[in-house]
């Protein structure tokens, strides 16, 4: 499948005005898969002025031909799905499994939302007074600059991309340096499937930082929707304040997950090892910090740690394997230095805690005896690192499990009556029940405290790129 390596602005790929590029490297060989055309300013600013350009005439389009684009941007991806899992692994480096789950998610957005396009909900109704009749409407919040990170570099582009299309904002992608063939592929298949010049662009730009700024500064930008992590989040925040530009933010996770006494063992572990494994560990909403209540710890961690010893490390392009590698040798040696830590603070290695010298990988890790509130238990792990601490009490554990600036996701097993009582205790946004994924497109997606503003997906993913207007007229 062909992969572009080029910046597209105004309907047309094209190289970056200054013919600057970046190297995209595969993880697990570390060989150069493409050199990606750099954005400078001018490029940037040209993608601002090709949204701007289109987005009168893309919130004029009837909501069921904007509908019937996003549909037909989910039949290409199904029918070339193997395809886009195989850039996905290039780039980013993980499993093939892993790759195929998330290029079959991904493609749903575009389905959910080709549905919700036409359901947009308005108001209508007589004031209390008697006075007025309130008309309440929704309209797109106009050009929408969207910026994903590495780690799901296919979903997180079109759960960004398939609600703004669908209430008729054009668009500017921005993807992370490390993964930007998956967002070019996504794009290009929008172009196929009949997108508008200039509804939708992408750039890279270099320095990221700075051009950013200069793309929120541009009066014609009203929206900004970002993920990735709370301090970048934190800055994009203070850049959006004196514009007063809305905002919606996906940020960081520390997702505690908790295995109460009288827990289906069996069926805890298999969830623990999809919430901590999926993606190697490399997600938002992975289970970092594991509570296991001490009448079954034991149990737990013995079985955890079988579990663990029978995954296959290796390249994701060869389907046999349950883990790949890491985005980076950065990423790579980040969680290498974290596991030494945990043990230098007296946290026992009871697997792995190896890194590979030839590509990105870091094998499948656990740790007991790890203590809440050490390192290792409140720094997010982006890797395949399982870190377990043991508590006695399900209130203590449920203390320590809200003790924490994040509040994106959380898992819990047990009984199911109990489970759900203190899945309503935690402070987060989404709690998984006695099962180790969450995410759908039809569910409202997103934390509180410092994991983020807004949700995505569901029925609320598309109000994000929605203003109420309220129109009176006389009863």
């Amino acid at each position: 499948m062909r992969m572009h390596a080029d910046l597209f602005i105004d309907g047309r790929w094209r190289p970056g005005s200054d013919g600057r590029r970046f190297d995209v490297v595969d993880p697990a060989d570390l060989s150069t898969v493409a050199r990606f055309a750099a954005a400078s300013q001018q490029d940037c600013m040209d993608a601002v002025d090709s949204a701007a350009a289109a987005q009168g005439a893309w919130a004029s389009t009837a909501p069921r031909e904007r509908s019937e684009v996003l549909r037909a941007a989910y039949e290409i991806l199904s029918a070339e799905v193997a395809g886009f899992a195989e850039i996905i692994v290039r780039e980013n480096g993980k499993s093939w499994t892993d790759a195929m789950g998330e290029a079959t998610y991904a493609k749903e957005f575009f389905r959910w939302f080709a549905e919700e396009a036409v359901r947009v909900p308005g108001d209508y109704r007589l004031s209390p007074a008697g006075d007025k009749r309130i008309i309440v409407d929704r309209q797109p919040i106009g050009v929408s600059l969207l910026i994903t990170p590495w780690n799901f570099p296919a979903a997180m582009a079109t759960r960004k991309l398939a609600p703004a299309l669908a209430a008729g904002c054009t668009t500017i992608l921005k993807p992370a340096r490390e993964t930007p063939l998956t967002a070019a592929y996504v794009v290009e298949v929008l172009s196929r499937a009949g997108v508008p010049r200039g509804v939708v662009n992408l750039v890279t730009p270099v320095p990221t930082g700075p051009l950013v700024q200069r793309m929120i500064d541009r009066p014609e930008v009203r929206k900004l929707s970002f993920t990735g992590s709370t301090e970048v989040g934190r800055q994009l925040l203070h850049a959006c304040a004196d514009r007063v530009v809305s905002t919606s933010m996906e940020l960081g996770g520390n997702a505690p997950l908790i295995v109460l006494p009288g827990s289906d063992l069996a069926a805890a572990v298999e969830g623990t090892l999809v919430a901590k494994m999926r993606n190697g560990g490399a997600a938002c909403t992975a289970a970092n910090r594991l509570y296991v209540h001490s009448g079954v710890h034991d149990e737990f961690v013995a079985r955890l740690d079988a579990a663990l010893g029978a995954l296959s490390l290796g390249p994701g392009l060869d389907r046999a394997h349950d883990l790949g590698a890491l985005v980076s040798v950065q990423e790579r040696d980040k969680v290498a230095a974290l596991v030494e830590t945990a043990v230098a603070e007296g946290a026992m290695l009871l697997r792995g805690g190896r890194a590979s010298q030839h590509g990105a990988f870091y094998d499948a890790t656990l740790l007991t005896g790890v203590q809440h509130g050490s390192t290792v238990n409140t720094t997010e792990i982006f890797g395949p690192v399982a870190a377990v601490v043991r508590f006695d009490d399900v209130d203590e554990a449920v203390r320590m499990a809200n003790d924490s600036e994040y509040g994106l996701m959380a898992y819990v097993f047990g009984e199911e009556r109990e489970a759900i009582r203190v899945a309503r205790r935690l402070e987060v946004g989404m709690v998984a029940v006695n099962r180790g994924v969450v995410s759908d497109p039809a569910a409202p997606f997103g934390g509180v405290k410092q994991s983020g503003l807004g949700r995505e997906g569901g029925s609320e993913g598309i109000l994000e790129f929605l203003e109420e207007k309220y129109i009176a007229l006389t009863a």
